[in-house]
C-alpha cells in the first residue's frame, strides 16, 4: 500500500490570497522556487521565534524531485510559494544556488529539523505532534526522540494511513493535544496537500514537512554517510536501498533538473 491509497486530494486547487513568492526578504530565486538564506542552527532559531511571537506558520524542506515535481504540480508550488520558510534539503540545490550567483549557506534537510527543533523545545517548553509513517515506525521514532532527549514534550502521534472519513479524527486529535508543533511525514504531495486542506482547523503555530524522516529516526531507513551527502550522492543511496520503487523517480527527475539548471545558466 501507497500512502497515496489513504488520503485523497485534489493536486489542481489552488488556495487563494496567496503572496507573492519574492515576498520574504533575503530570499535566493533558484529555478522555480525561492529559498530562504538560512544555516541549520538559523532555521531551528527561526521556528523558534515564530511560536513565541504567537504567529503561525510552515516550514517546506525542497529537494532536487520535489523542486522538478513543483514544476508540473501547481498546486504544490503555490503551497511551496506560501511557506513562511523554505530550505534547500539537498546538496545539489545549494551547489545549483552557487552556479546561478545566487549562493545559499548550507543544505537544511527535514531530519536536522527535527533533531533541532525536539532539542530546543525542550528548553522551551513546547509541544510537539508527529504525524505520519506507519504505526510500528512513528511509535518507534517517538520512542528513540524521548531517549535521545528526556524531558521532550511530545503530547501526540498518530500514523499516516487514514482515510479520507478519518482526516477530521486526526485534525482534531492535533488541535486538542495543545502542540505548537507539528512534524508531519506522509510523502510529497500528501503532506503538503494534508496541511493546506486543514491548516486553519490544526491549531499549531509550526509545521514542518519531514518526508521520511520519521524512518530515519526509527531505523528502518539508514541515512547516506556523510560524505555521500556532501557529495550530494544521498539520492543514490536511497535508490539502493529502494531501487524498483526509486528508480523512476531519480531518473526522471535529476535529468531534469541538469536540463532546467543549465538552461538557467545560459539564459540567465
Amino acid at each position: 500500500m501507497t500512502a497515496g491509497q489513504f488520503y485523497d486530494y485534489d493536486t489542481n486547487s489552488l488556495s487563494l490570497n496567496s503572496p507573492k513568492k519574492d515576498a520574504q526578504p533575503n530570499r535566493r530565486e533558484i529555478l522555480n522556487s525561492f529559498f530562504d538564506v538560512l544555516t541549520t542552527t538559523e532555521s531551528v532559531n527561526w521556528a523558534i521565534n515564530l511560536i513565541h511571537s504567537g504567529d503561525r506558520g510552515y516550514i517546506c524542506t525542497v529537494n532536487v524531485a520535489i523542486l522538478m515535481m513543483m514544476r508540473s504540480n501547481p498546486r504544490l508550488q503555490n503551497f511551496v510559494d506560501r511557506a513562511a520558510l523554505i530550505v534547500a534539503d539537498g546538496q545539489p540545490i545549494v551547489w545549483a544556488s552557487r552556479l546561478l550567483s545566487q549562493p545559499l549557506p548550507e543544505r537544511v534537510s527535514g531530519v536536522d529539523l527535527i533533531d533541532g527543533i525536539a532539542k530546543k523545545s525542550t528548553e522551551e517548553d513546547l509541544k510537539i505532534y508527529l504525524l505520519g509513517a506507519k504505526s510500528k515506525v512513528i511509535e518507534t521514532a517517538v520512542s528513540k526522540l524521548r531517549k535521545k532527549y528526556p524531558g521532550v514534550n511530545i503530547c501526540g502521534y498518530n500514523n499516516g494511513y487514514f482515510s479520507k472519513e478519518e482526516v477530521p479524527q486526526r485534525v482534531a486529535a492535533i488541535r486538542e493535544s495543545g502542540a505548537h508543533i507539528l512534524f508531519i511525514g506522509m510523502g510529497v504531495p500528501l503532506q503538503e496537500f494534508f496541511l493546506d486542506d486543514n491548516w486553519p482547523q490544526l491549531g499549531v503555530n509550526l509545521a514542518v514537512g519531514v518526508g521520511g524522516s520519521f524512518e530515519i529516526f526509527a531505523g528502518t531507513k539508514k541515512r547516506a554517510p556523510v560524505w555521500m551527502q556532501n557529495t550530494g550522492l544521498e539520492w543514490f543511496y536511497r535508490l539502493l536501498q529502494e531501487p524498483r520503487r526509486l528508480w523512476k523517480r531519480y531518473c526522471i527527475t535529476n535529468g531534469q533538473f541538469i536540463y532546467e539548471l543549465f538552461k538557467a545558466m545560459i539564459f540567465r
